[in-house]
C-alpha cells in the first residue's frame, strides 16, 4: 500500500530511524517500523490484519473515516484513505478492499 504523511514534518520523523526513535523511543519506534512495515506490504487496507497485534479498526466520532492500528497501549496509529473520493461501498461505508494508498496523519491516545 502507499503510504503519505499529513505533514512534511510527521514523514520526516517516520522515515529516519534515528528521528522516530527520538520523537517516541526506542519501544515505540520499533513498533511504528513493525506497522509501517504491514501497512506498506499490504496490497489493499482488507489485507491489515483485524486480530492483535495490529487490530486495524475503523474509528468513530469526530475520527469517523479513519483507521487505526494498535501501537503500544494506549497508543494508536491514526490513518485515512488517500483516494479521491474514497472508494464506499454499496452501503455507503469505506470499500477496504478498494483503499491501496493512506495517509498517516498522528500517534496518539484517543481514549
Amino acid at each position: 500500500m502507499e503510504i503519505a504523511f499529513r505533514t512534511r514534518k510527521l514523514g520526516k520523523t517516520f522515515n529516519l530511524e534515528s528521528a522516530l526513535r527520538k520523537s517516541y523511543g526506542d519501544k515505540m519506534a520499533r513498533t511504528i517500523m513493525i506497522r509501517l512495515a504491514v501497512l506498506r506490504n499490504a496490497p489493499t487496507l482488507a489485507d491489515v490484519p483485524i486480530s492483535r497485534p495490529e487490530r486495524r479498526h475503523l474509528l468513530k466520532g469526530q475520527r469517523k473515516g479513519q483507521f487505526a492500528v494498535d501501537l503500544d497501549h494506549p497508543f494508536r496509529l491514526v490513518f485515512g484513505p488517500s483516494h479521491d473520493p474514497v472508494p464506499r461501498s454499496g452501503d455507503g461505508g469505506i470499500d477496504i478492499d478498494r483503499v491501496t494508498a493512506i495517509t498517516i496523519l498522528d500517534v496518539t491516545d484517543y481514549h
